[in-house]
């Protein structure tokens, strides 16, 4: 199940980020993604002569599947959002109802690098914040052509042109969990001279998401030319800050292209539209698109409910109004159902492994949690062979220590330095069970009680599981 673009570690993060992200805190994921479809439609919007259909669509990496529910609604266009994360499509529909719409996608769970549709199939195909999600940004982009009509188009944004302006000695984190250097840094545009990669990347590198920052605007313009004959290219670079500014000030000063040279040397996201040679056809129905994961035969919809492959053993049932479309061994691997060395909190059944020392659960959709005190114990049994890794995800306030212990052994301490959300891991001996301690401090009483009524919490847990070592 080798994958070079992306390996079956960077897989599990990204269901895990996924199914976490998409709708914590509902209200501020619906202004978020309102904000993120209006900038994506304005963009689709000024470029719409350059696209000769938008039906049948397919977006890859969809998330919760807001823009694509905005391509259905504000565009009445027919189509797809494809996530690995089948959790989050499925709390996505959250926003049919928030926003008022009458028009869905089809939500469909798949890969990026082995999409479950037939060749030269789709009019149009979006991603957002999705390529520099893979090692081998090509593969992707082989997807994307292969499924593509001839004639048909493929619109990215939000992807990082990286910048030639930068030390590159600091890993710098978002906005909000900045302390107050790092914020004014930050506004004044200093942070950027001295920034690692994109602002932010920690907090997805630390679910064991791997990103590739790698690509200037000649890289990305190179590989695109390999698979489409004409591009439209966007930039947005930089300007937050007095520094970034200052610079952008004196590039435009000099002869050739300001605008490239800008994005090359402060950095930037890259919007771009991308036509496969060819003309399009009349007619693209939308239920001959899908093709079976498995042996890539034509999958049609047996029924609503289901789908069915006539070449091969493969189906895919329609749970909760989402399609599991991986191939049988990805989605064994990704989706075991309840499993004694997983606890994710958003799941029902992960009380069974809770010992002593949690609260009451909270938190929305995917991302839901228990409060500790000083202490709490969990039980995990070994479902893999070979020595495991413990991954313990949780929140924390403020300022906070927390220690981990697996059968009376410690396993390690973590000094966590800024408030927000925490990743630990830890190598465990091998062993048919492991009883798990994660002792947290400082423990405060929970604030805005009556003297005595008040909780004693440290941190928040989400998901507590044994995974294989690489």
């Amino acid at each position: 199940m080798s994958d070079p673009a992306q390996s079956i570690s960077v897989k599990r993060a990204q269901v895990d980020f996924h199914n976490f992200a998409s709708l914590g805190e509902p209200e501020r994921a619906l202004a978020a993604y309102a904000d993120e479809n209006f900038r994506r439609g304005s963009i689709l919007k000024a470029h719409r002569d350059f696209i000769p259909s938008l039906t049948p669509f397919l977006e890859v990496g969809a998330n919760a599947g807001h823009t694509s529910y905005l391509l259905a609604n504000e565009f009445q266009a027919d189509g797809f959002a494809l996530d690995i994360s089948a959790d989050a499509l499925r709390y996505g529909q959250f926003l049919r109802t928030a926003w008022n719409l009458e028009r869905s996608p089809i939500l469909t769970a798949g890969d990026a690098t082995r999409l479950p549709f037939r060749d030269n199939s789709l009019a149009f195909v979006m991603s957002f914040q999705t390529l520099s999600q893979f090692l081998d940004i090509e593969s992707v982009i082989r997807e994307v052509h292969r499924v593509l009509a001839p004639g048909g188009v493929y619109y990215f944004a939000e992807e990082p042109v990286r910048r030639k302006l930068t030390m590159r000695v600091y890993r710098a984190p978002y906005p909000e969990r900045m302390k107050p250097f790092e914020k004014r840094l930050y506004d004044s545009g200093l942070l950027d001279f001295m920034a690692m990669d994109v602002i932010g990347a920690d907090q997805e590198e630390s679910f064991g998401i791997r990103q590739n920052h790698r690509f200037g605007l000649r890289e990305w313009s190179e590989l695109l030319h390999k698979y489409f004959e004409e591009c439209r290219f966007v930039t947005f670079p930089r300007q937050r800050g007095w520094a970034n500014q200052m610079v952008q000030w004196m590039l435009r000063r000099m002869p050739g292209n300001a605008e490239a040279r800008i994005a090359d040397c402060l950095g930037a996201t890259l919007a771009a539209f991308c036509r496969k040679p060819g003309r399009l056809p009349a007619e693209l129905p939308l239920t001959e698109a899908l093709a079976c994961p498995d042996c890539g035969a034509p999958l049609p919809f047996q029924t609503t409910e289901l789908m069915a492959c006539p070449q091969c053993a493969y189906q895919a049932v329609n749970e909760s109004n989402v399609y599991n479309l991986l191939s049988t061994s990805l989605k064994a691997e990704l989706y075991p159902g309840n499993r004694a060395d997983t606890l994710d909190f958003s799941k029902p059944g992960h009380e069974e492994g809770l010992v002593e020392g949690f609260y009451e659960l909270e938190g929305d959709f995917g991302s839901k949690y228990r409060w500790i005190g000083a202490r709490a114990v969990v039980k995990l049994v070994r479902m893999r062979a070979g020595a495991p890794l413990l991954r313990v995800q949780g929140y924390a306030p403020s300022v906070a220590k927390v220690e981990l212990r697996a059968n009376g052994q410690s396993i390690g301490q973590w000094k966590l330095d800024r408030p927000g959300l925490f990743i630990l891991e830890a190598p465990l001996d091998e062993a048919p069970e492991y009883q798990v301690e994660i002792l947290g401090s400082p423990v405060i009483t929970e604030p805005n009680q009556k003297p005595g009524e008040g909780r004693l919490l440290s941190v928040n847990l989400s998901l507590i599981k044994l995974l294989p070592r690489e």
